[in-house]
């Protein structure tokens, strides 16, 4: 059907071409000539995508809103991430593709800006915040991201490779906490799922991931997941093994003990190990550890003694904190009741509070009990691992996948740390909490109002502002002032 002359007499584009459709072929589309082709010794022009119609005499522009990019996004908590993380990229450039290494970053980044963030929701995330102008062209679809992971973890020896470099750069004397925490996972596919010794109380399969952290940089070092049915001293050699950890101070728990590792420590002269011993061990018998021969400094509530482990190379340290022996002996007689032994109490008083500790380094009882005492940071890792970035189950299937979410929730983990040091150091601690922080830099968002222009700040509340300007994201200078109530001055004569 020929096109009316007025019709294509409309002003429009160049190189396009009107087309009739509907029903009653009485409206029309503009298509552009992307080239054309030789047939019959003619060119005939070879017609693209639709980019407008003709309506009402006149041409207007096709603007889906499903292709849109957003002009609203959000802005501080992923720029605070990239600045603080940013240099992340060169480290995983030595194991991947850049390409790739800017997938995982990507990922990372998005999993701490919007905890418990499944993988179908990433390129939607992706597109609503600065990411995707600062790293444009990251796909993440959620196609793409299920058969990427799968990739990365068949390719496990690369993320063993960026662990071990990681550790490699260890201080010598730096302390080393080494602890594992449990992860549900009900999957019936891959082979690290299995019933653990806690998980057969409570009804479901589990995934064990085990942590090294390192005290004196306030940030985890490496992790590795293995089967939930794996004892800890099992694992914990494979741990030192794998990662290649060389140098420093291992401080673990009764669950890792060194004798489990005993042939890394004899290989690598500059890794020390700081343990537990169970309280009627008769190691601590035999040196009389429960006798104590001073007080600590610093510490008058505790009590410590120090003795060399005959003819070896260990030394032993026991600390007895009376304020905790007398909350666990109020606990045992309330547990007791009916069934209370004044013998059996007698047997158990000289260990209530206690903690005995083995280590293959000849230090002071002070120093001993500063690096054990530390050992809680560890539990704050795995609850930061658990909880603040949402990491408490798994949700994905195969073995493959399984190694590589964990491998990116472990660099989820390296940067909610970076945050939380750099919040401690400018003060912010002080004044919220790492909730609150995030939830002021997820409100900064930036804002496009005309496609010539560029995306500027949002007007933001003082104390918002003031979160940025300490955290260096924006200067006094270029944050949107608020306008003052009351009347205009007057001008003029």
């Amino acid at each position: 059907m020929a096109i009316p002359k007025e019709i294509l007499a409309v002003e429009r584009p160049r190189n396009t071409n009107v087309y009739a459709y509907g029903k009653n072929k009485d409206r029309y589309g503009v298509k552009m000539r992307i080239g054309c082709i030789r047939k019959g010794g003619k060119n005939h022009p070879v017609n693209g995508p639709t980019i407008g119609h003709i309506i009402d005499m006149r041409y207007v522009p096709l603007k889906r809103l499903e292709t849109a990019s957003p002009d609203l996004r959000d802005y501080a908590s992923v720029a605070c991430c990239d600045f603080l993380f940013s240099g992340m990229i060169a480290k995983l450039d030595e194991e991947y593709d850049h390409s790739d290494s800017l997938k995982i970053y990507c990922m990372a980044i998005l999993r701490v800006c919007r905890p418990g963030i499944p993988d179908s929701q990433l390129k939607e995330a992706y597109e609503e915040s600065f990411l995707s102008e600062t790293y444009p062209g990251v796909a993440l679809s959620k196609n793409t991201v299920c058969s990427f992971l799968e990739k990365i973890g068949k390719n496990l020896s690369r993320i063993h490779s960026f662990m071990r470099k990681r550790a490699a750069e260890v201080e010598q004397g730096h302390h080393l906490l080494v602890d594992g925490t449990l992860k549900s996972d009900e999957s019936g596919v891959n082979t690290l799922s299995d019933f653990s010794r806690k998980a057969r109380t409570k009804g479901s399969r589990d995934i064990s991931v085990i942590y090294a952290f390192d005290l004196e940089k306030r940030e985890p070092v490496c992790s590795q997941c293995y089967p939930g049915n794996m004892l800890d001293m099992t694992a914990y050699s494979d741990f030192i093994e794998k990662n290649g950890i060389k140098s420093g101070i291992i401080v673990a728990d009764k669950g890792f003990p060194q004798s489990q590792a005993a042939k890394c420590f004899e290989e690598n002269p500059d890794l020390h190990y700081l343990n537990p011993v169970r309280r009627n061990s008769t190691l601590a018998r035999t040196h009389d550890m429960y006798a104590y021969e001073g007080i600590l400094k610093g510490h008058p509530e505790i009590t410590y003694r120090k003795s060399k482990v005959e003819g070896k190379e260990r030394w032993l340290y026991s600390f007895r904190d009376c304020v905790r022996a007398a909350k666990e002996e109020r606990d045992y007689l309330s547990r007791a009741g009916s069934g209370f032994s004044d013998s059996e109490l007698k047997a158990k008083q000289e260990r209530f509070g206690t903690v005995v500790l083995e280590s293959d380094l000849d230090m002071t009882a002070e120093e001993i009990y500063l690096a054990y005492s530390k050992r809680w940071e560890i539990e704050t890792v795995m609850r930061y691992y658990k909880q603040s970035c949402e990491f408490d189950e798994t949700r994905v299937h195969d073995d493959y996948s399984v190694y590589a979410t964990e491998f990116i929730n472990f660099l989820s983990s390296l940067l909610t740390y970076r945050l939380l040091n750099r919040f401690e150091d400018i003060g912010l601690l002080e004044e919220y909490t790492y909730g609150e922080i995030m939830q002021k830099l997820r409100r900064a968002k930036k804002v496009r109002t005309s496609e010539k222009e560029g995306f500027t700040l949002v007007r933001l509340n003082p104390s918002t502002t003031n979160v940025l300007e300490r955290l260096g994201l924006v200067s006094a200078s270029t944050t949107p002032q608020k306008r003052k109530r009351g009347r205009p001055k007057k001008t003029g004569i």
